[in-house]
C-alpha cells in the first residue's frame, strides 16, 4: 500500500486470500457506503445489504441523499462493520430493475434481516467492485492487501 510505510518485508502474516475478504462481506450486518455530493462533500451512511457472486446489493429511497448522490455520481464505497477486521470496496452502481433481482438475492437479504427487498419500498441497487481492501488490525503492516476486479 504506496504511501503507508508498508513493505512485503515487514515481515507480517501475509497477503490475505480473498476468501477472508468475501467471509467477512457475507457476515457483516451493518454496512457503511460512502457516496459523494454532487458539490463534491462526501456523504457516509450505515445501510443494510448482502453480498453475493462479488456484488453488493442494498436498498434505498429513491429520493434519498444517497440515491441522489448515485444518480449523479456512481462511484461508491462499501465498507464492513467491523474495522478491527476492514473490507473496503470501491466501485459503481445500479439501479436494479425489479424483474432483474436474482430470486437468491431477496431470499438471502429476506433471511439476514426479516425485510423484504422490495422496490416498492426504494430503489434496489447492485455495486460492482473494482478494487477492494482488506486490513488486519492486529496486523497492519503485515497484512493489508488489495484486490484489483
Amino acid at each position: 500500500m504506496p504511501g503507508y510505510g508498508i513493505a512485503a518485508a515487514d515481515g507480517g502474516s501475509g497477503l490475505l486470500p480473498w476468501s477472508w475478504a468475501a467471509e467477512r462481506l457475507v457476515n457483516s450486518h451493518n454496512y457503511y457506503l460512502a457516496t459523494t455530493r454532487e458539490d463534491r462533500r462526501a456523504h457516509v451512511m450505515p445501510l443494510w445489504g448482502v453480498w453475493i457472486e462479488n456484488s453488493f446489493y442494498f436498498s434505498t429511497g429513491r429520493e434519498s441523499r444517497k440515491a441522489r448522490n448515485l444518480a449523479a455520481n456512481p462511484y461508491c464505497s462499501v465498507c464492513t462493520e467491523k474495522l478491527s477486521e476492514s473490507v473496503v470496496v470501491e466501485g459503481t452502481v445500479e439501479e436494479v430493475r425489479s424483474s432483474s433481482i436474482p430470486p437468491h438475492v431477496a431470499d438471502a437479504y429476506y433471511a439476514k434481516y426479516g425485510w423484504k427487498l422490495d422496490p416498492q419500498l426504494g430503489g434496489i441497487y447492485k455495486v460492482r467492485p473494482v478494487v477492494a481492501f482488506g486490513i488486519l488490525e492486529s496486523d497492519f503492516t503485515g497484512s493489508a492487501t488489495k484486490w484489483v476486479f
